[in-house]
């Protein structure tokens, strides 16, 4: 079983097109799956989006009464899937903004079939693209994967901030016992780190796949406020490497 999880804000145009790729890729690669889509707050219709789909496809919503932040938002969404999955399950988080090609997931299953704890949707590794986005954006992510890299080397990963993931359930299960709230202590786009930083201590075996980042799919705004995430990636990286938490 595969269950997907979305964290959703003000989607309502990216969803329908992402909902209608997940069904067709799971359907050509004979995937057995569920779809999580955690609505944060939206005030457009993000949540009559996910209603719409439940006759064609296995989808819950699970609804944040006011915007709390990715953080809070992956956080639900890992804890509502655990509450559905079994050890041997994978469970797999995506953005919800149209960026991140369902038809790669097939390839993630397969690589924690093979052995591997997590498997990331990486643009640093021979084979990725990205398509669309600005080139200070591209600059930045870069920058951040250098520092990440030289401050935590982790083997096989070159890519510690895409959301687009694929975990063992037993493994998210661990770290939640382990960490408890505070597996996910991030609110913002550097949550993504703090988890594989966390798993990282855990001993998790990762490695990555490719990604073709689709940028000009994208219909909504971006969310993600750069100089913040910025700071609080750095902050993030600076305690860790402390050993502050």
């Amino acid at each position: 079983m595969v269950i997907i999880t979305l964290p959703a804000y003000n989607e309502e145009l990216t969803l329908p097109p992402l909902l209608e790729s997940i069904q067709e890729s799971m359907a050509e690669n004979q995937i057995e799956y569920r779809v999580i889509v955690v609505n944060d707050g939206s005030s457009d219709g993000t949540a009559e989006v996910v209603e719409r789909m439940r006759d064609r496809m296995p989808i819950n919503r699970v609804d944040h009464p006011a915007n709390r932040g990715l953080g809070e938002t992956i956080r639900t969404g890992l804890l509502r899937a655990l509450e559905e999955a079994k050890d041997p399950d994978i469970i797999v988080t995506m953005d919800s903004d149209n960026t991140h090609t369902p038809g790669l997931v097939a390839r993630m299953v397969r690589g924690i079939r093979e052995g591997n704890d997590v498997v990331i949707a990486s643009r640093f590794r021979p084979g990725a693209r990205i398509i669309g986005l600005p080139l200070h954006r591209r600059a930045l992510s870069q920058g951040a994967s250098w520092i990440l890299r030289i401050l935590f080397p982790t083997p096989n990963v070159r890519d510690f901030t895409c959301g687009f993931r694929a975990y063992r359930a037993a493994l998210l299960r661990r770290a939640f016992s382990t960490y408890g709230h505070e597996f996910v202590a991030q609110s913002g786009f550097s949550c993504m780190v703090d988890i594989l930083l966390k798993l990282r201590e855990l001993g998790a075996i990762m490695s990555e796949v490719p990604l073709i980042l689709r940028y000009d799919l994208k219909y909504s705004v971006s969310k993600m406020m750069i100089f913040t995430t910025i700071r609080e990636t750095l902050g993030l990286a600076a305690r860790r490497r402390l050993g502050g938490g």
